[in-house]
């Protein structure tokens, strides 16, 4: 079967869609593989799973794969990149290697000439083969742990840090951080020493430590890079930068407050626009929140709004949601803050609050702009919220964010953000809260039997589990146990009884138990299921939802 009948049949892709990707390759001659990334209808990761499906062989991604680093010796950089593939590890005396191109026969001949060995093809998606490519050859040649030990010992050697190797240092904490595909750096002071930790899947994580000496130092240059205060020692200060890394731009947030020990600063990693958009099922949500968020995202007109605390996805939701939406035919603007991923056939703006266009003022002006769905990055304050309703009464489907701990206490943060209870009432569709929790790592999972304190909380919710999964931990998941996120959520949409009750101002517990009734899964329950499944945690359940 031909690729593009093959991802409509997969409902991946679909007609009118395969025909404008057609035109346009005959337009630039590209592959048509290209032309469908390059549009957005499909992802990469969908497209190297269809061509796996095709050729008969096993998708792998490469982003979470720890590579052995004595195959890199073997194989330099300038052979792996003209040849495309990567050698990833040695099992049972073969080679496994990761293919962009099924039909490379070179990359296995290859790997025979080198090594004697027979290569195992894996097929993977361009976008996360050269990022992986860069990636690994990268810290190879610069292995960031030999930069930071190499600087400390300098230091510890004369007193002081040589000036000239502090951009260095701050690129190497930097880097290490990428590579570990960290969302925040902490550096701070603790008992004289200076700690470097990780937020890594949303656990912090401690890496390293570095003489009191570099502090001073350290802070400086960050300070510098981000436009702020360096004799402000006394304040919080806010800032940003760009680092650029290999060939992508990644914005630094940074925030420094003074502690009793010295200034502590964190650093929020945020990757600029990137064009790898997940498709709802990808996710992780349940089946029947799937069809429910499926079915909403076709609504002319309301709110839904994607709620939970930072970091928890959010984002990422409403993309998905909108890679549901037929773009050709609706048109959809967007103003975020950034702008996270590229969107083909979406007009998509970026907030720019030094010259005063933020969510507000875009939201007044987009409805002149012709839309049939606005994404307003979030709900920060009376005058978005006030927007966002009138959006949605005058025909509008209003997608955006908010910061609350449940579905249903949108309801009242929105009272206090000054909604009038008849609009809210009349305009709300649903409200999605959702959490990410760490999945259990596929190399090192094991099951093992329910204690009586886990069968109580499952009996307690009218649920049963035979048996639990763990990881034991191994070289791939850095002995963690997991590897990776997926989301959990609960869904409260708006029924004619949820609507009566917003607009009489019902009490919260009663919003709580209509919503259920109305078919809402809590958090909690939904967690559990995955931990059922086999997916994730009681643990992990319990660290994130409570």
């Amino acid at each position: 079967m031909r690729l593009g009948d093959l991802l409509i049949e997969k409902g991946i892709l679909t007609e009118e869609q395969l025909n404008i990707a057609l035109s346009v390759q005959r337009i630039t001659g590209q592959v048509l593989g290209k032309c469908l990334t390059k549009l957005g209808f499909v992802s990469s990761q969908e497209l190297s799973e269809t061509l796996a499906i095709q050729h008969g062989l096993e998708y792998i991604d490469l982003r979470q794969y720890l590579i052995q680093q004595e195959l890199l010796k073997a194989f330099p950089k300038a052979i792996t990149e003209r040849e495309r593939f990567l050698p990833l590890e040695e099992v049972d005396g073969k080679i496994k290697i990761a293919l962009v191109d099924p039909g490379n026969i070179v990359a296995l001949d290859r790997v025979k000439t080198i090594t004697g060995k027979k290569a195992k093809p894996y097929l993977t998606d361009e976008d996360g083969f050269f990022e992986t490519i860069e990636k690994v050859y990268y810290f190879f040649e610069n292995p960031t742990e030999i930069i930071i030990e190499d600087i400390t010992n300098v230091t510890l050697s004369t007193g002081v840090v040589p000036p000239e190797r502090l951009p260095q240092l701050v690129n190497a904490i930097l880097a290490d951080g990428i590579r570990r595909n960290a969302t925040d750096i902490h550096i701070s002071i603790n008992s004289g020493v200076v700690s470097i930790s990780y937020r890594v899947d949303g656990i912090l994580q401690y890496a390293f430590s570095l003489p009191r000496a570099i502090h001073a130092g350290i802070i400086s240059r960050i300070k510098i890079l981000s436009k702020l205060d360096i004799a402000e020692q006394r304040l919080p200060q806010d800032g940003s930068f760009i680092f650029d890394f290999l060939n992508r731009k990644y914005e630094i947030r940074v925030s420094t407050i003074p502690t009793v020990e010295g200034e502590s600063i964190v650093l929020r990693i945020l990757l600029g626009s990137s064009e790898q958009i997940y498709s709802l099922p990808r996710l992780g949500f349940n089946k029947e929140l799937v069809e429910g968020l499926k079915n909403l995202i076709k609504k002319p007109n309301g709110i839904m709004l994607v709620v939970g605390p930072t970091g928890s996805g959010k984002s990422t939701t409403l993309y998905a949601l909108l890679r549901q939406v037929d773009r050709l035919r609706r048109s959809v603007i967007t103003i975020e803050d950034p702008v996270e991923y590229r969107m083909s056939f979406a007009k998509q703006s970026e907030v720019n609050e030094k010259i005063g266009y933020d969510f507000a003022l875009a939201g007044r002006n987009f409805m002149r702009h012709d839309p049939d769905i606005i994404l307003l990055g979030e709900i920060r304050d009376e005058q978005t919220a006030h927007i966002a309703i009138r959006a949605s009464i005058t025909g509008h489907l209003v997608l955006s964010t908010l910061h609350t701990n449940d579905a249903v206490s949108a309801i009242p943060r929105l009272f206090d953000l000054g909604a009038d209870k008849f609009l809210l009432s009349s305009s709300l569709l649903a409200v999605l809260s959702q959490r990410l929790i760490r999945k259990i790592c596929p190399y090192c999972k094991e099951e093992r039997d329910l204690s009586e304190r886990e069968k109580q909380v499952f009996d307690s919710f009218g649920l049963k589990a035979e048996k639990l999964y763990y990881g034991k931990g191994c070289h791939m998941c850095r002995n963690t146990g997991y590897l990776g996120r997926t989301a959990i959520g609960e869904l409260m949409s708006v029924n004619e009884e949820i609507r009566d009750m917003i607009y009489t101002g019902a009490s919260f517990n009663a919003l709580v138990q209509a919503a259920k009734k109305n078919g809402m899964l809590p958090l909690k329950i939904d967690g559990l299921k995955k931990v059922i499944e086999g997916v994730s945690t009681l643990e992990e359940v319990e660290r994130v939802v409570g």
